[in-house]
């Protein structure tokens, strides 16, 4: 039986996954692809950590090094997660001919086409399916099953902390800071959640899918991120009142010509979309194609099972390519899309939360900066509960650019009768 050497650079919380389930379910493994995965070497920071799953001390070292400099390794597995040395191993391996699998959001977002195109001049494939959404298998969907289709759309819910805070403040009525701190207590949010709530580690992973589904790696400057430290109980509540509910929502759109949109951003949804009901840590990522129409995939976006089951899939199929080396590297690039529109130019629909005081004329001086640039008003409610010295005006706006939209509240913030900043969360209606 054909015997895969492994290196594994990392033994935290998804590497120990990782070297747990090979063991766990290795005549499994061995029965459904034909070989026997060995992890030969482990790369850690500190040899006397206490680990929850322990590994022969003889396989453990601290230089990353030792796996690209071992002959016998075959696979490299990388899980240190940062930029550096996570980059410096990557390409190392790939230089050296070793196949190479990676759940590394931030380093592929930040280098991905530096790491492909090294992957392609060297003929070494790089595996990525725990770098998206962990557990969820959306990148072989993409590169796999989707291969004939153009990708019109996907809508995720790809970072379970965002998703987990957002879910209490709508279930219990929780504040932002207390919905963090029960998430960081119950393990579901990091002690410092910087990346997951300023929405950037959701950015990551969008910028990943959409270059795998477009073929042009997006620049991560190109990309519009909005975080949900801002959304409060009162914003949810009021969106309830009009059939919406509040997702951290990456948006990856085909549009005319070469154009894509790709942003990531808190977002009013129909109560009645499948993705209004995805709660918790769970992730769900909705494929709209061309051929094969809506696709829906569902479940848990992040954990060292989940997390290690698509780092065990990517082995597999590195386990593959050893016996019959691919001419796909991991991203194909092509020529039919090129350019990522800049979000002043991108158009949605628009929740307007204003805190203006209670006299006569108010709505009328809203609706006037509205109406002069030419955006329309769908609906307009007054909730009956009120801010100190302020009421609450929320607005539905109709189709309009960013820009335009920014220029609206810019001029509607200078207005006498508004107490402070509006409130701006976009609106996504979904393809019919």
């Amino acid at each position: 039986m054909q015997q895969v050497q492994i290196g594994l650079a990392g033994m935290g919380n998804v590497g120990a996954g990782v070297y747990k389930n090979l063991a766990n379910n290795r005549v499994l493994l061995m029965e459904r692809i034909g070989a026997e995965l060995t992890v030969k070497k482990i790369a850690v920071r500190d040899l006397a950590k206490p680990r929850d799953v322990p590994a022969p001390a003889s396989i453990l070292t601290t230089r990353w090094e030792d796996l690209l400099e071992d002959p016998e390794i075959q696979v490299i597995v990388e899980l240190m997660g940062g930029m550096h040395p996570a980059r410096e191993l990557i390409l190392g391996a790939i230089e050296r001919g070793k196949i190479v699998v990676t759940g590394n959001k931030a380093l592929l977002a930040e280098h991905g086409r530096e790491i492909f195109e090294a992957a392609a001049a060297h003929k070494v494939p790089v595996f990525f399916e725990a770098a998206a959404a962990g557990g969820v298998p959306i990148i072989k969907a993409i590169r796999e099953a989707f291969i004939g289709n153009y990708i019109l759309s996907m809508h995720g819910i790809i970072n379970g902390t965002c998703n987990y805070i957002l879910t209490r403040m709508t279930e219990s009525g929780l504040g932002f800071e207390e919905a963090l701190r029960e998430a960081q207590a119950a393990g579901f949010a990091e002690a410092d959640p910087t990346l997951d709530i300023n929405g950037w580690d959701a950015g990551h992973k969008a910028i990943i899918l959409a270059s795998l589904a477009y073929g042009f790696w997006v620049e991560t400057d190109k990309v519009y991120v909005e975080g949900i430290e801002k959304i409060t109980a009162t914003d949810i509540r009021f969106a309830a009142q009009l059939g919406y509910t509040i997702k951290l929502l990456a948006i990856i759109k085909a549009g005319k010509r070469s154009e894509i949109e790709v942003r990531v951003h808190p977002t009013l949804i129909p109560k009645d979309h499948v993705l209004a009901s995805v709660k918790g840590v769970f992730n769900a990522i909705a494929v709209l194609g061309d051929i094969v129409g809506e696709t829906l995939f569902y479940g848990r976006g992040a954990g060292q099972d989940p997390t290690s089951s698509a780092v065990i899939s990517d082995l597999a199929e590195a386990a593959t390519a050893l016996q019959a080396p691919r001419s796909t590297f991991g991203f194909t690039p092509h020529g039919l899309y090129g350019t990522c529109k800049p979000i002043d130019q991108i158009v949605s629909q628009y929740y307007l939360h204003i805190s203006v005081r209670d006299e006569p004329g108010v709505l009328a001086q809203v609706a006037g900066i509205l109406g002069g640039l030419k955006i329309g008003i769908s609906s307009v409610i007054q909730p009956e509960e009120h801010e100190p010295e302020s009421v609450p005006l929320v607005l539905m706006v109709h189709t309009a650019t960013n820009a335009q939209i920014n220029s609206a509240i810019d001029k509607i913030a200078k207005l006498d009768c508004v107490k402070r900043p509006p409130r701006l969360i976009r609106v996504e209606t979904f393809a019919p």
